[in-house]
């Protein structure tokens, strides 16, 4: 039970907390596609504004800076977080920046899906994880041409790398979490893709 007493030891992890969601808060996209010219990203394409909506709307390298960046979040926010306040603080980084770039509190806590910032987040817990993670990554996006798929298992994969790896529960087990999020946000996706009608890169 938590007490007063207890205070002074959690609210370092409530600033950590929220410093992520800022940082992974950071609209990437949006703000890619509107320098490159386009309008509001949420009302093109998918409305999502993640790397891949903007490959559709605004071109290649607006995606790819979206995609930089997004990655950039969950390394950055992981690292800082570890080197305030050690794993705990990592952790509790790593669960809060994918889900700023989710429920982005800018944009009425609609965001992304938040596949490059989870990926961000598994090099920063791991990098010898994080690299294996991104071949997944570029091997499933290579046989089926589909960046959710891709995404969707590459994130999924995340938490048994860590745990080959590292053997590491806390790190594995918040990226259980990561993954059941990233999962959830793809229900769009997972519907088209039962239906057929999930478009492929480059469409």
């Amino acid at each position: 039970m938590l007490t007063l007493d207890a205070l002074p030891y959690l609210w370092p992890f409530l600033l950590g907390a929220i410093a992520a969601w800022l940082i992974g808060s950071l609209p990437s996209g949006l703000i890619a596609a509107r320098l490159a010219g386009r309008h509001d990203l949420r009302q093109t394409g998918s409305g999502n504004i993640g790397a891949t909506n903007v490959l559709r709307t605004a071109g290649r390298l607006p995606a790819a800076v979206t995609l930089v960046l997004d990655y950039a979040k969950g390394l950055l926010a992981v690292v800082i977080g570890h080197d305030a306040g050690g794993p705990d603080m990592a952790v509790i980084a790593a669960l809060f920046v994918v889900a700023g770039h989710m429920f982005n509190p800018w944009l009425k806590f609609r965001g992304g899906k938040a596949v490059a910032t989870a990926l961000g987040v598994t090099l920063a817990l791991s990098w010898l994880s994080g690299l294996a993670i991104l071949v997944v990554w570029l091997a499933v996006a290579g046989m089926t041409r589909i960046s959710s798929v891709a995404g969707m298992a590459s994130i999924i994969a995340s938490p048994i790398a860590i745990w080959m790896v590292t053997s590491d529960k806390q790190y594995a087990g918040v990226m259980v979490l990561v993954a059941f999020l990233v999962v959830v946000r793809h229900h769009g996706n997972i519907r088209r893709l039962v239906t057929g009608e999930e478009p492929r890169i480059g469409q």
